[in-house]
């Protein structure tokens, strides 16, 4: 393999969304940029010829959108159903994805399989490595039980010169994006995230590739969550759960179920949510915990919902419900490591705090959903009808829910709605006639 020529130039780089200036101008000027350091000073390297070497795209004529064949984008189905999904329905001919996740998160695992799948259709596959050794993706390709027929191993570096610079990451991408366009085939990349949770490294390469997606994963748990911060080829709002276990990745078909088959009966403090992820519902049980605080300043957590929202529904509860939050500790965290995202379950985390709080289990039977607003009204949500499927399907019929929360009235035989208009009536139909204050306190006295 040949390549082509290079020349140095010198160029001055914005290390966030690589800006380039033949000068130097200070700090970014880029209007979307935010970037906080100045630009730095990089040798950047330019083919001689663009058009020549092993990135040589052939330039195509113009076509008329009309005449071109979309049996051109067919897609590959993966084995399973949840990678297919948060990709858009299968492997797009000549796309570019983009894997990111934290060190350990499964990212290489996840990649083996699908190069053992497309081998197994008899499909040769590279399988470029710039970290690992040869052998150590033997090891792992013998864990998984693939010998590993029709996988070729490259262990390489040298792909574009300035190592770790925002020309390096821009220069290698442009070149692996032209060599999968020009030959129809797909291209995953992998890449590590930072503690906030993006994309390490300078973010012109989330703009270049085709899709981006996300793998995540609890602190001390098995499960992995897949989730599409970009996709040009279908929806950004699909997940995909996961289980790690000693054969790679297990799909796991239904989500609701396998969180939900450890919650304990008429647990305190814990309340269930029908939220949505893409278009998939799912059944979340919502924990809360309250505690008499020996600082001056009371402590919020906040483990799966935002910490600002969980804020405003605490100051929502204790101003329009009449909760004593004011001198107590406060722990919201989502059961499974999952996250929401929608303020669909609002209601719920009100619910599972006023639950702690008069130490009152709320019926395991009981589903609750809804928005709060700051003058403590409950507010609808989209989709509910959805919402209360996926919760008859796990056979929870009692529901706490906005007065129009339902599309059009509708109503399923066996179900027991209680419809609320205010925070105040949510929590005294979850939990009955509120406990008096000093009832409260001599609760929390005695523990």
């Amino acid at each position: 393999m040949t390549r082509p020529k290079e020349r140095q130039r010198t160029a001055f780089v914005c290390q966030d969304c690589g800006y380039e200036s033949a000068k130097w101008m200070g700090f970014c000027p880029a209007p979307a940029c935010r970037a906080g350091q100045p630009l730095v000073e990089t040798n950047v390297s330019r083919p001689d010829s663009p058009s020549s070497g092993w990135v040589a795209v052939q330039s195509e004529p113009v076509q008329e959108l009309a005449n071109l064949d979309p049996k051109g984008q067919e897609r590959v189905q993966l084995p399973g159903q949840e990678l297919n999904r948060v990709l858009g329905g299968g492997i797009v001919a000549g796309s570019v994805v983009l894997l990111a996740g934290e060190p350990g998160v499964g990212k290489s695992t996840l990649l083996l399989q699908i190069a053992q799948y497309m081998s197994s259709r008899g499909q040769p596959v590279l399988y470029v490595s710039g970290e690992e050794s040869p052998h150590q993706i033997k090891l792992r390709s013998d864990r998984l039980g693939f010998p590993g027929q029709g996988v070729f191993i490259l262990s390489e570096t040298d792909l574009a010169s300035g190592p770790g610079s925002v020309a390096q990451v821009r220069e290698t991408g442009l070149r692996l994006i032209r060599w999968a366009k020009a030959r129809h085939v797909p291209v995953f990349l992998a890449g590590h995230v930072t503690k906030d949770g993006s994309v390490a490294g300078p973010r012109v390469l989330e703009h270049m590739v085709d899709a981006v997606i996300y793998l995540e994963s609890q602190e001390f748990g098995a499960f992995r969550i897949l989730r599409s911060a970009k996709n040009r080829f279908g929806s950004t709002a699909e997940v995909g759960v996961f289980e790690m276990t000693g054969q790679g990745l297990v799909e796991v078909s239904d989500p609701s179920q396998v969180l939900l088959s450890q919650r304990q009966e008429r647990a305190i403090g814990s309340a269930l949510a029908p939220v949505l992820e893409g278009t998939r519902p799912l059944l979340l049980e919502i924990q809360a915990l309250t505690s008499p605080s020996q600082l001056p300043a009371p402590r919020r957590v906040a483990n799966g919902v935002d910490y600002n929202r969980m804020l405003m529904l605490a100051t929502v509860a204790s101003r329009r419900a009449g909760l004593e939050l004011s001198g107590q500790d406060i722990i919201v965290s989502v059961a499974g490591g999952l996250s929401v995202r929608e303020p669909a379950a609002d209601l719920a985390v009100v619910l599972a705090i006023a639950s702690s709080l008069h130490n009152k289990p709320l019926d395991s039977q009981m589903v609750a959903f809804g928005e709060v607003g700051l003058s403590g009204e409950i507010r609808p949500v989209p989709q509910a009808q959805r919402r209360v499927a996926e919760a008859l399907r796990l056979g929870l019929d009692k529901w706490i829910l906005p007065e129009t929360g339902l599309e059009n009235g509708e109503k399923s035989d066996g179900m027991h709605l209680a419809p609320v208009r205010t925070v105040r009536q949510a929590i005294q139909v979850a939990l009955g006639s509120p406990r008096s204050r000093r009832e409260v306190a001599e609760i929390q006295e005695t523990g």
